[in-house]
């Protein structure tokens, strides 16, 4: 499906954008005529993306380098921007690289996640959002997790900063749908990314981080979802399993689901 992306421009900002889902949502909004702003930690790697997208699609590039746990990372990311005129955001970042139990991580960690996954997010909404209502033209794309629709073990404090992206994804469609800003909460299930290569690699469930984990969806059909239903939001499913899992949790009770989470993470885990 061919989407007229210019209708949302001149500028995306893409949080996440050094590899994985984030690089892909960057080449197709690049794609399409947008110039973007790469947000990520690592220069080196955001440089890379950034050189490759100029070259092919011809459109202005930015870089940012920031750590989003760190308390001042939504307003360098509004700072770097202050310039131009950003009509499309999406928000990568965020994936859980330890899968412990909570106890077993620190506290900083757990609130680091939410500092990534809740706090920066709904800064750059804020931020971002008022201009795209006044031209009454934008889009937002929030990514969540089936780690977020019920409690699970081991994704304490993801699960639950993901269940916030969800919802938090929902209310602000309902506010600034009427407006003319598309927002959906983008719910992705098991997806083929570098982290989740090399976690699989770590537990021996694939030999190599050049093999794709199985029933992992690629990055590229992540995006081809999200483009091809940013006017049928607030919730957009990724995969027929996430989906299905969707299904099957409310058709559930609550105690029930968690129950079910909870053996289908041990399951997975081969415990």
């Amino acid at each position: 499906m061919t989407v007229d992306l210019g209708r949302y421009g001149p500028w995306a900002v893409i949080v996440g954008a050094s590899d994985g889902v984030g690089a892909a949502f960057a080449e197709a909004l690049a794609a399409g005529g947008l110039n973007v702003v790469l947000v990520a930690r690592r220069q080196a790697l955001l440089n890379e993306v950034a050189a490759v997208i100029a070259k092919r699609h011809g459109v202005q590039t930015r870089t940012l380098a920031v750590d989003l746990a760190e308390a001042g990372a939504a307003k360098a990311l509004i700072e770097a921007t202050g310039d131009v005129e950003v009509g499309f955001l999406v928000y990568c970042a965020g994936a859980d690289p330890d899968f412990t139990p909570f106890l077993a991580n620190t506290i900083a960690a757990a609130e680091a996640m939410v500092q990534r996954n809740c706090v920066v997010p709904m800064q750059l909404c804020h931020a971002l959002a008022p201009s795209m209502v006044r031209r009454g033209a934008g889009a937002i794309v929030i990514l969540g997790s089936g780690a977020g629709f019920v409690g699970g073990p081991n994704m304490v404090a993801y699960g639950a900063s993901k269940a916030f992206d969800m919802v938090f994804a929902e209310a602000l469609w309902s506010e600034l749908q009427p407006a003319g800003v598309d927002v959906i909460g983008l719910i992705l299930g098991k997806t083929d990314t570098p982290a989740l290569r090399r976690l699989e690699f770590e537990r021996g469930q694939i030999a190599s981080t050049d093999e794709t984990p199985a029933g992992a969806v690629p990055a590229e059909q992540v995006v081809a979802a999200a483009l091809s239903n940013l006017g049928n939001g607030p919730t957009v499913y990724v995969g027929e399993q996430v989906a299905g899992m969707a299904q099957l949790l409310a058709s559930q009770g609550r105690n029930e689901s968690v129950a079910f989470m909870a053996q289908a993470v041990t399951a997975a885990m081969g415990k």
